[in-house]
């Protein structure tokens, strides 16, 4: 579906992906700690926050178009942490609507 840039300490890669069935799977750079009580949070917009702990999110600032709306109509998605193409973790997140995304992060 997408291949995209995400950020927490620095920049790394993202691809967000759906099957025939709708579901949503996104793949990213493994983080450090694991998740506790994730929830990606998005507007429908370019930009999505991935609540992974109290320490550690992940900014999604440049989400393709195509990406958009079937990120707003699932209530989970599929998360899978990768290191040199080895799948480190993976885990479900839900996924919050909110108005605006930006307005989280100042």
């Amino acid at each position: 579906m997408a291949d995209n840039n995400a950020s927490e300490d620095s920049k790394s890669r993202y691809d967000i992906l759906q099957n025939d069935k709708g579901e949503i799977l996104i793949i990213l750079q493994q983080r450090s700690g694991g998740a506790e009580n994730p929830l990606f949070v998005y507007d429908g917009s370019q930009y999505a926050l991935l609540y992974r702990s109290h320490e550690s999110t992940v900014y999604f600032d440049d989400i393709a178009e195509g990406a958009r709306n079937p990120l707003k109509s699932v209530p989970e998605l599929q998360i899978v942490e990768i290191n040199d193409d080895e799948v480190i973790r993976e885990y479900k997140v839900a996924v919050r609507i909110v108005k605006d995304v930006k307005s989280l992060m100042d």
